[in-house]
């Protein structure tokens, strides 16, 4: 593992040092063994320049420079919204690299988080994912705030994200930013507990042509396409094309609803999805830089769920269908360079998805429009603010029985500011970076969200930092306005279902964060990572019974929670040829339910999670992965899941210059394990995780 950060940022730093032949995770030419190139490779006795005056060399000047520590130079932009290094960050950040991407063997966005500590990655079917950071998980875990490109994904319906619809070509993702803890003083309201920034590749750097194709158990097809090329030395293009076709997982005993017995019958998760898009960078002039970027998709995710119905008996139904999912988005963004200290940015994005389901159809558009300053204002301040503005517009379709909402459509508005400054204490050493958002929204009004965060890097190989943040979940859509009829063992024999119903006084969920840790590359071989936080919420969302028969039941804000944890990474370069990478993560959480209010899933959240990655080459052309992850039991809504120990395994080969075969197996230890449970309220059922195994061949020009 850390071969494969070092490496990354040594191509950041000292790339045209290395540049050789031979085939690299998106078809350009690079290094002839990349995985290779480690620290080892930087003469350690070389006299470093200043981390902070990194950002601001030539390409060429960087070409030149010797790196003592390449592990704490990783760029980063998500914690402060501009381009820092891991040095030099007051946070908990983890970088998913392409040669991460290509060596996992991974096939969508969710398996790439398993790698990442201190998230919570649980598979409920075929098509569906509860992800979460540093606890509260769900399907629709609204904590977390996910971004691509800075194109906000979640949906304002349930303040979560689809991940299904999210199926984007990973060849194209220049790196993944997980920050875990808040995010919310520059990115406002949802970034409670962490935020996931996935930014894909300049279109300079995909020029020419790949195809990649493959299939095999479990995930039966897939394949992808992307072409690129420019229109002269200052316009680039690309336009990629791809599909899954993804079969159904397997129904095992805790798959039922509980105080139900299973519906009869085979489960129905597959997934097939089709996708393009295409990306447009212009460089007008030395100080400007323009993005156009668009994506479009089709496709149906199969599930299984089991609904109340008011007769007749046994009052409940079961219910297969494929949802059928499209949409469309499309971001145009220009940056200006004003001199070296000094730049603005202005971004929007058009953002339309339909969803039709069983009980729901969602047709919704985002129009959201941003703008952020970086500038000094002293000899040791660093500022960036900016203003944004995002409209969501719905049109729901409801079954009327199960659920509805009023009214049927709504617009929610979203306003907001922010300012941080970076105040250097200490030249090259010691940074205080404080700031807030300040936020107006359609149903909780203004908000605030400020951080203080301190970093001290005492030389080039370790960092000390430390930070207090608040942060809000704001209400979605479906704790004001929703109708909704539950199953319940209790009633369902005589055709009496509780029934949810949405409260618009509901406020917004509140989080206090404290957090401190430790980064370190003590030798050129082996680097480490260390983080502890503490976490107190209040005004947790909870359900209510407000009429005991016929029971329902409504939203409020009647819980509290406090949490702990650690998150513990580390790297070894073992040789030239072998490195192995672990983390470990521990969380404690407990919530305070008070009398009238139904408990939360407390145990939804694994208190212990290991990785263990080690990563070699056979040969010089011939590569093996072998990664471990363990997951320590949870309960979900009284039904326990068992603790899982998971083997995945990748073997690759550089057939040619051009050609790159490779055999991956996943959950190789058991034919099928549960991660999860399926959605109670709203019926859908879960499936086992089934053991896969599939070939991948990727030609690249």
């Amino acid at each position: 593992m850390k071969g494969f950060i070092c490496r990354w940022a040594l191509l950041f730093v000292i790339a045209p040092q290395l540049v050789g032949t031979g085939v690299a995770q998106d078809g350009a030419s690079t290094a002839s063994n990349p995985i290779s190139v480690t620290v080892s490779d930087v003469e350690p006795d070389a006299e470093p320049d200043p981390l902070d005056g990194l950002l601001d060399l030539s390409l060429e000047e960087l070409s030149q420079t010797r790196v003592v520590a390449p592990a704490m130079q990783q760029v980063v932009t998500t914690v402060a919204r501009q381009e820092s290094t891991v040095a030099k960050t007051a946070a908990a950040v983890f970088v998913i690299t392409p040669e991460m991407i290509r060596r996992s063997g991974a096939r969508n966005v969710p398996e790439l988080l398993r790698l990442v500590p201190g998230i919570q990655v649980a598979q409920i079917d075929s098509n569906k994912w509860a992800i979460s950071i540093r606890g509260l998980n769900q399907r629709f875990a609204n904590k977390l705030l996910v971004q691509i490109d800075g194109r906000t994904v979640y949906t304002p319906l349930f303040g979560g994200v689809y991940w299904d619809a999210q199926a984007i070509m990973l060849e194209d993702v220049e790196r993944i930013e997980v920050v875990r803890g808040p995010g919310a003083t520059v990115w406002g309201a949802n970034a409670v507990n962490g935020v996931i920034n996935i930014l894909t590749k300049n279109s300079a750097d995909t020029t020419g042509a790949l195809v990649s194709v493959g299939g095999g158990k479990e995930y039966r097809s897939f394949g992808s396409g992307r072409v690129g090329g420019h229109v002269n030395e200052n316009l680039h293009w690309r336009a990629y094309g791809k599909y899954n076709d993804n079969d159904n997982s397997f129904s095992g005993a805790t798959s039922e609803i509980p105080g139900f017995p299973r519906p009869p019958g085979e489960v129905s998760d597959d997934w097939r999805q089709g996708r393009g898009g295409f990306r447009m960078d212009w460089t007008p002039s030395d100080s400007d830089a323009v993005t156009f970027q668009g994506d479009f998709y089709n496709g149906t995710s199969g599930s299984k769920s089991l609904f109340p119905t008011p007769g007749p008996a046994p009052f409940t139904r079961v219910s297969i269908f494929d949802d059928r999912l499209n949409g469309q988005n499309a971001l145009l963004r220009w940056r200006h360079e004003v001199d070296d200290e000094s730049d603005f940015q202005l971004q929007s994005f058009f953002d339309r998805t339909k969803r039709v389901a069983s009980i729901l159809d969602e047709d919704r558009n985002i129009f959201d429009i941003d703008f952020q300053h970086r500038m000094p204002i002293a000899a040791h301040h660093r500022l960036i603010w900016g203003a944004g503005y995002q409209t969501s517009r719905d049109r729901l379709i409801q079954d009327g029985y199960v659920l509805s909402t009023t009214p049927a459509g709504r617009s929610i508005n979203v306003m907001g500011f922010f300012v941080q400054d970076e105040i250097e204490l200490m030249e090259d050493e010691l940074y205080f970076t404080v700031g807030s958002k300040f936020e107006n929204n359609t149903f909780t009004q203004f908000e605030y969200q400020p951080s203080g965060r301190l970093v001290w890097t005492p030389n080039e190989r370790e960092a000390y930092w430390g930070a207090v943040s608040r942060a809000i979940r704001r209400p979605a859509r479906i704790d004001n306005d929703i109708r909704l009829r539950t199953l319940s063992p209790l009633s369902s024999p005589f055709g009496v279902h509780p029934l949810v119903v949405g409260n618009d006084g509901v406020v917004a969920e509140d989080l206090l964060a404290f957090e401190i840790g430790y980064r370190a590359q003590p030798t050129d071989r082996f680097s480490w990572d260390i983080t502890a936080f503490h976490n107190d919420y209040n005004d947790l969302s909870s359900i209510l019974t407000t009429v005991p028969f016929p029971p329902q039941l409504t939203f409020g804000n009647e819980q509290d929670a406090r949490s702990f944890g650690a998150e513990l990474t580390a790297n070894y370069q073992i040789n030239d040829r072998w490195r192995v990478y672990g983390s470990y993560s521990y969380l404690n959480l407990n919530i305070v339910t008070p009398d009238g209010s139904i408990p939360r899933n407390e145990r939804a959240d694994a208190r212990h999670r290991t990785n263990l990655w080690f990563a070699g080459e056979l040969r010089e052309d011939v590569q093996l992965d072998v990664m471990f992850r363990y997951v320590d039991a949870i309960n979900v809504t009284g039904v326990g899941i068992p603790s899982y120990l998971e083997m995945d395994v990748r073997l690759g080969w550089l057939a040619t210059d051009s050609l790159e075969l490779a055999v991956v197996g996943r959950n190789l230890l058991d034919n099928h394990h549960p991660e999860f449970l399926g959605e109670v309220f709203t019926g859908d059922i879960g499936t086992e995780v089934e053991r896969s195994v599939y070939g991948v061949a990727t030609w690249v020009y």
